[in-house]
């Protein structure tokens, strides 16, 4: 266990909370939303311009690097950091979810997985071991441990023998990442819908110790009530005194749920994967800029926001782009939806601090609940 990743609760506001992760490579704080780059690079954005959205770190795809260009190329080149030009933390997925749920053939045995990729057909083995090696070659700052995770819904059965899987696999996942100052490990909590396995899941992974720990097995298909009525118990059957990330999520208003449940990290693709398909999110709610309501429309996609977007250019403008299948519409319309993502965070961690996180949430809620602008 380092103490060169502190985790500083600040404030708390019934169970939404306000801290700071403290890294090496600069601070995080939360509740944060950490922009996906799959590939060591987010979608469509320059790393300054991820930076200059709020982020404080990113996540990048083990399963992905691994397969391309390579973990050991990436350590050749001096690490992921400098790689991708990112010199803030990172974290990396351990790559069980995306093996799971994209490669070929894969066979799933105690000791790991083996898979062929979904690029080329090559046979790789991915185990607690190897996992630990490859995100240890790329650099990164939080390390989670490989785990497996079944899509919901599944039977109970499945659900249990797969978080006991996992929870053998932490305690492998804890042995091989060793002593690593400066360097973090987190733990995933597995266990389904079900709150006694959720129990059984967090007792095994505080007794092996970890640095952080993570909400996992969620957001795969149970929809956002099933979600919430989890979070309504695992955050608090994990340590008070660490981070909790939950995988994988979300909308906005799934995360504001999540951290109004304890929550204080999460990832997703969506605002990356929206703005490339013409979704982008506003504080009053969801506008898709390919409709052609926009054709004209001089008004910026949202009057208050401050980004490149909305501050430089027209609805009109971006519908034009949009359609014509110009690059810019996916780099202006991601970075709106980042940095609205980002807002969205600072704006919880404000509330929590002044104690007034359920003022806020009402008042997100309403403004989302009014719609877009009428047409112009």
């Amino acid at each position: 266990m380092t103490t060169k990743h502190l985790f500083t609760l600040l404030a708390k506001d019934g169970a939404a909370r306000t801290g700071v992760i403290s890294t090496p490579r600069g601070d995080i704080r939360t509740p944060a939303f950490m922009p996906v780059g799959t590939a060591a690079t987010v979608k469509a954005m320059m790393p300054e311009s991820v930076r200059a959205t709020g982020a404080d770190i990113l996540l990048g795809n083990t399963y992905h690097l691994m397969l391309r260009p390579g973990a050991e190329r990436i350590e050749r080149l001096g690490g992921l950091h400098a790689f991708m030009n990112w010199d803030r933390p990172i974290l990396t997925d351990s790559g069980g979810f995306q093996v799971m749920s994209l490669a070929d053939l894969r066979k799933l045995t105690e000791k790991g997985v083996t898979f062929k990729s979904h690029i080329d057909g090559s046979k790789h083995e991915l185990t607690p071991e190897r996992s630990m090696e490859i995100q240890r070659q790329l650099g990164s700052d939080i390390v989670m441990c490989f785990d497996e995770c079944p899509a919901l819904p599944a039977d109970r059965a499945r659900i249990e023998e797969s978080m006991r899987l996992s929870m053998r696999w932490a305690a492998r996942s804890r042995d091989a990442f060793g002593d690593r100052p400066g360097h973090a490990l987190f733990g995933i909590q597995q266990g389904g819908l079900e709150e006694d396995l959720r129990s059984e899941s967090a007792e095994a992974l505080t007794g092996v110790g970890f640095d952080g720990y993570a909400v996992g097995g969620l957001a795969v298909g149970e929809g956002q009530e099933a979600m919430f009525s989890v979070l309504d118990f695992a955050p608090g059957q994990l340590p008070v005194d660490k981070p909790r990330y939950l995988m994988g999520v979300g909308k906005p208003d799934d995360i504001v749920g999540a951290v109004k449940r304890g929550i204080d990290m999460m990832d997703c693709v969506l605002p990356s994967r929206s703005g490339r398909t013409g979704q982008v999110f506003t504080r009053r709610g969801v506008v898709n800029i390919k409709n052609a309501r926009h054709a004209d429309d001089p008004r910026p996609l949202d009057e208050d926001c401050a980004c490149p977007a909305c501050s430089k250019y027209s609805r009109a403008y971006l519908h034009h782009v949009f359609r014509a299948g110009e690059m810019i519409s996916g780099m202006l319309l991601t970075w709106h939806n980042l940095h609205y993502f980002q807002e969205i965070m600072a704006g919880m961690r404000g509330a929590i601090a002044a104690g007034d996180f359920d003022g806020w949430e009402r008042h997100f809620h309403a403004q989302r609940a009014c719609g877009d602008v009428e047409p112009f």
